[in-house]
């Protein structure tokens, strides 16, 4: 065979493994779509104290797990403890003036009484000294004098029973409905919260990190003084749309992490986001922007799927790291071609 011949057949050759590579690759983004652009992720939540204070003591260490309801620092609670007492005698207060009202309306209620009888006798009285003043039985200075009594008696009870419905507006109603009460005892009760925010406790399982905190500084409320990365891990995935086709909720899928080359976790599809930003418009008042782009072939879009992990142990994974996620089809034949893909792919990952 001439040079000429060997160099066609290497040619040849070439071309051929091309196309089985290209056509490879146009068969498996289709059948057994696989992505790069996946990680770990875990809710992190951002302590703060609800209330201000000096910090007293710290109960955790950085990256130390703790568990839902753990106490994490705690703030300086004397002055809380003072508001709460000073609470605690704003309702006795209240109740004792409750009580003194009592007493005050029974003095005015004998009060009204005794003015009400006294009212009436004034106007029997001055009734029977005007049926004399007819008959001319008795002087018109004590037919005045008796009339001006009845109507100051009339007065003098008017202002009993005025003063009698000034001491009812004031004792409002009995018991726990009574509205000083409700008052001091909501107090109290804001007192008794502010007292137990002193104590900072975990509101979820996982791991404390970026505690910046020394005994003796200054907390604002709403200042973050670390942040708690829940145990529980999310992994996303970023599949081209095409690469979706026939993917729903409990698909399964191979998850391989760069740090593990060729170790692969089982997982399940959890959940696949409505949308991305790109998908998001805000009506801002102004005109619409298409896009443009000189490409022939446009960029595939690609959405966001969420995968669950079969595997605890994975739970030690750091938030951020990154993965290989290759979705398996229902076919046995296609699902080993899918696991020896993303093997091969993982140890590239870890090579490169």
């Amino acid at each position: 065979m001439t040079p000429d011949q060997q160099f066609a057949r290497l040619v040849k050759i070439a071309i051929l493994m091309f196309v089985m590579v290209f056509g490879y690759f146009m068969f498996a983004d289709a059948v057994i779509p696989l992505t790069p652009q996946a990680m770990a992720t875990r809710i992190v939540t951002k302590v703060t104290p609800q209330v201000s204070g000096k910090i007293a003591t710290i109960a955790v260490a950085n990256n130390q797990v703790v568990k839902k309801g753990d106490v994490l620092f705690k703030i300086d609670s004397v002055p809380y403890e003072l508001a709460e007492e000073q609470a605690q005698l704003a309702l006795e207060q209240a109740k004792q003036d409750n009580a003194e009202l009592d007493a005050a309306l029974l003095a005015a209620k004998a009060d009204v009484q005794a003015n009400r009888s006294n009212a009436k006798q004034k106007r029997r009285e001055a009734k029977r000294i005007d049926s004399l003043f007819l008959t001319h039985g008795v002087s018109q200075q004590l037919n005045d004098q008796t009339g001006s009594d009845a109507t100051t008696a009339e007065a003098n009870l008017q202002a009993s029973n005025a003063r009698l419905a000034k001491l009812k507006v004031s004792r409002g109603r009995y018991g726990d409905e009574n509205l000083k009460v409700r008052q001091a005892q909501n107090r109290l009760e804001q007192a008794e919260l502010n007292l137990s925010y002193t104590q900072i406790r975990a509101d979820q399982n996982g791991i404390v990190t970026n505690l910046q905190l020394q005994v003796g500084s200054f907390a604002s409320v709403g200042q973050p003084l670390l942040a708690l990365v829940s145990d529980k891990v999310d992994i996303i995935a970023d599949f081209r749309e095409k690469s979706l086709r026939g993917i729903d909720i409990e698909s399964s899928a191979f998850i391989a992490f760069d740090g593990e080359p060729g170790r692969l976790y089982r997982a399940q599809v959890s959940s696949i986001d409505a949308g991305v930003s790109a998908g998001q418009f805000e009506a801002n008042g102004r005109l619409a922007a298409p896009q443009e782009s000189a490409r022939w072939v446009r960029n595939a879009q690609r959405l966001r799927l969420h995968l669950e992990l079969d595997q605890q142990a994975v739970n030690l994974l750091p938030a951020g790291a990154r993965a290989t996620v290759q979705l398996v089809p229902n076919s046995g034949l296609l699902g080993f071609i899918a696991k020896v893909q993303i093997k091969v792919i993982s140890v590239l990952h870890y090579i490169y």
